[in-house]
Order: structure tokens, then sequence, then C-alpha cells
């Protein structure tokens, strides 16, 4: 009798601990999210505000800004053409640190996440400094110009976007079972139809995920883009660089409707990817 009501209370204790443990770290979400949902509420609700006033009439003069404009077609290509070259790369270079065994592996996948927890800003010197060189020179001598022209732009964002769709694209692939591949190739298929055939339609979300992620983080960048693109408007303008030559001249109201319709887009992005990724870890 006594040892039935120790377990009892033991399990108790137990049931007790783990509510306390699972509401604390609930809780603790609660505050993190909260705070992010009050940055965005508070923006909304001064732009609420500015447009009380003027009406949506100040909407449509920011977006009727020639430079604004320009800005917003130079960013939607650039990120478009930097996530698809960051995809073209991310495949291979998944597929090969998946299912590969090549020596430096540790070594080749640190070199892949060292974009990732580089400052945006050191990313652009690294750049800036590598076309100085020699090497750089010579690139440019071919009649190739990156430094301070939209191909830069484009550099840059593919550099700092890569290692996220490698690692989407990675996810996905630790998740196929390998045994289908092993028997694909029993019956004869070569690994270049195991691939095409089965491994890449099971992958084919994570690719997808890959690219609206790299998508995403493109149109945000900003740090890369100052040092190495420069901020020219009408050239090498982003919507990201707009935001801050709109707070430099004192329009607050214009730097927050491109800053909203920027966080939309980013959001929307999230979204998608989450549901694509199924929320799988990128690592």
């Amino acid at each position: 009798m006594n040892d039935s009501r120790e377990e009892s209370f033991r399990v108790n204790r137990m049931r007790g601990s783990r509510l306390f443990f699972d509401y604390g770290a609930v809780f603790l979400l609660l505050i993190y999210t909260g705070f992010i949902a009050l940055l965005l509420g508070a923006n909304i609700a001064y732009l609420g505000g500015e447009l009380s006033e003027t009406g949506f009439s100040l909407v449509l003069e920011t977006f009727r800004n020639p430079d604004i404009r320009h800005a917003a077609f130079l960013t939607l290509w650039t990120s478009i053409l930097s996530s698809l070259i960051a995809l073209f790369f991310a495949v291979p270079c998944a597929y090969a640190l998946s299912r590969t065994r090549i020596p430096g592996k540790a070594i080749l996948d640190m070199l892949v996440d060292t974009p990732i927890i580089l400052p945006n800003l050191v990313v652009g010197v690294t750049l800036l400094v590598f076309f100085r060189t020699f090497i750089g020179r010579g690139i440019q001598g071919l009649g190739l110009q990156f430094v301070y022209a939209p191909a830069g732009i484009v550099l840059a964002q593919f550099l700092c976007v890569s290692p996220y769709a490698i690692r989407t694209v990675k996810s996905a692939l630790d998740g196929v079972d390998k045994r289908l591949e092993d028997v694909s190739r029993t019956l004869g298929w070569s690994s270049w139809q195991v691939f095409m055939r089965v491994t890449l339609p099971m992958i084919r979300n994570g690719i997808v995920a890959g690219g609206v992620i790299s998508f995403a983080l493109a149109m945000g960048l900003y740090g890369p883009m100052m040092v190495f693109a420069g901020t020219t408007r009408q050239k090498t303008e982003v919507l990201a660089t707009s935001v801050y030559l709109e707070l430099s001249i004192g329009r607050i109201s214009a730097a927050l409707i491109i800053t909203m319709v920027m966080v939309f887009f980013a959001m929307l992005a999230l979204l998608l990817f989450k549901k694509l990724a199924g929320g799988k870890s990128l690592w």
C-alpha cells in the first residue's frame, strides 16, 4: 500500500515538474514573440497616424517617386537572379555534403556556413578587397564590372543567401530514405537517373523553400550594398538602402512605408518557407 502511494506521489511530482517547465517555456515564448509583435504594432500604429492625416496619397506619392520605383525594380530582379544562382549551387553542394564521403568534409561544411556568421558588412568589405587584388582586377578587366554596379548587388546577395539555400536543400536530402536510392541502383539505374527520378521529386519542396528563403533574405540585405555596390540613386539603390536614404533626408514616413512593405513580403515568404520545409531545421 505504501509502495503504491509513493509511486503515485512520484508520478504526480514528475507531472507537476513537467507542467511547471512547460508553462515556463511557453511564458518566455510569449514574452519574446510579444515583444516582436509590439515592435511591429508600434510601427503600424505610427504609420496609421500618418496616413490618417495625409490619406493614402502618402503611399502613392512614395511609390510614384522614380527613385523608389527604380530601387523596387532593381531589388526584385537582383533578388530573383541571386536566389536562382544560389539554388544552382545549392543542389549539387547539398548533395555532396549529404551523400558523399570526401576528405576535409568538415572544413568544407564550415566554409559553407561562414557567410552566415559573418556580419553582412564584413561580406561587403571582403568583396571590395578581393576586387582590388590582381585576380579581381583581372576579372573586371574582362569587362565584368562588379564594384559599384548592379552585378555587384547580385554577387553580394548570392554570397549572403547561398548558405541558407544549401542548408535548406541539405535538410530535405537528409530526410530522404537512402534505402530507396539503393534499391533503385539495384535495378540498374545510374546515379543521375536515381537522382532525377527518385531523389529530386522527394526534395522538390525543399528546393523551392530554399529559393523562397534566399529571395526573402536577398530583398532585405543592406550592409554589403553600402560597402560594395554603393547607394547611387537610379543605379545601385535597392529598397533596403532606400530606407536609409529616406531617413537621411528626414522622410520618416516614406522610410516606414518602404519598411512595412518589405516586412509584409518577408513574412509572406517566411510562411511559405515554413509550409514547404515542413518545419524541419536547416541544420
